[in-house]
């Protein structure tokens, strides 16, 4: 196992939540922490040069006015990302979780990619910086890192509450058995209660994959339970969580069947919208 999670931090109302999320995964697993904000190409770069606008012929002081106030945005954009990333460590140093500073200019899935061979985990909000301003919407980066991201990705919910309950999505597809098999192994949801859930008919197959989950959890350690519901995923699995009170949700990033939907275009991204529990997405 490699030994860091990677807990993406964006200033946002949800960055408490993903330090919070992964102080706690960190505890249980002895993982350490490493924060990362990404600066995008835009932000305080050539991209945004105001003086670039201004007609040929303008009077040369306001040109070089126009060129500071350039260069004073881009060093507050820098020191906005290391105060957001100075305050996440505050949060995981107070919860004696180890964490290091990673502040990087680029893309966010670039970043991700080069870094995520050498991290267990990733973290990351549901919801961005504009959360206030669109509350309907998932953050804009968020379905991006979904599609790239091949090490397992937690998506925090709004706010931390501690995790007992874990349900896990299963479809029968190879991606629900790796979700399975690593709630089996890892020791994030060791000692927690878990219950297989699979959304169709009742069949021979159906019944036959549930236990072979139950089979690979309980050799674990870990007290399973299975369950067959009926109506779509999205909304029967929804509705579970909510009257069942699950604490955390975990699935395959893709499938087969009615499950897979969940995991292409904006049915994926409606599921953890209305979801208001973290989801763990296994490939």
């Amino acid at each position: 196992m490699t030994e860091k999670l990677i807990a993406l931090v964006d200033g946002s109302t949800y960055s408490k939540s993903v330090c919070d999320h992964a102080a706690w995964i960190a505890e249980r697993t002895g993982l350490s922490v490493e924060l990362m904000h990404v600066l995008g190409r835009r932000e305080g770069g050539a991209g945004s040069d105001l003086s670039g606008s201004i007609a040929l012929g303008a009077r040369s002081s306001l040109l070089q006015e126009l060129s500071s106030l350039d260069e004073q945005r881009a060093k507050l954009v820098v020191h906005r990302g290391r105060a957001i990333l100075e305050d996440a460590k505050v949060l995981l140093d107070e919860a004696g979780v180890k964490a290091t500073e990673h502040l990087r200019h680029g893309d966010l899935v670039e970043a991700i990619s080069e870094k995520e061979a050498g991290a267990e985990m990733i973290l990351i909000g549901k919801r961005g910086e504009a959360v206030d301003f669109a509350k309907g919407h998932l953050g804009s980066n968020l379905e991006r890192v979904m599609r790239v991201a091949r090490k397992p990705l937690f998506v925090a919910s709004r706010a931390f509450r501690s995790i007992n309950r874990v349900l896990v999505a299963y479809d029968g597809s190879a991606s629900a058995m790796r979700a399975v098999d690593y709630v089996a192994r890892s020791r994030i949801y060791a000692g927690l209660s878990v219950t297989v859930v699979t959304a169709g008919s009742e069949t021979e197959s159906v019944k036959k994959g549930l236990a072979d989950a139950k089979a690979m959890l309980s050799a674990a350690g870990l007290e399973t339970e299975t369950q067959i519901l009926s109506g779509q995923p999205e909304e029967a699995l929804g509705k579970l969580i909510e009257d069942a009170g699950f604490d955390h949700m975990v699935m395959g990033a893709s499938g087969h069947s009615r499950l897979r939907s969940l995991f292409v275009g904006s049915t994926s991204l409606e599921m953890i919208r209305t979801c208001k529990v973290p989801i763990l997405l296994v490939r």
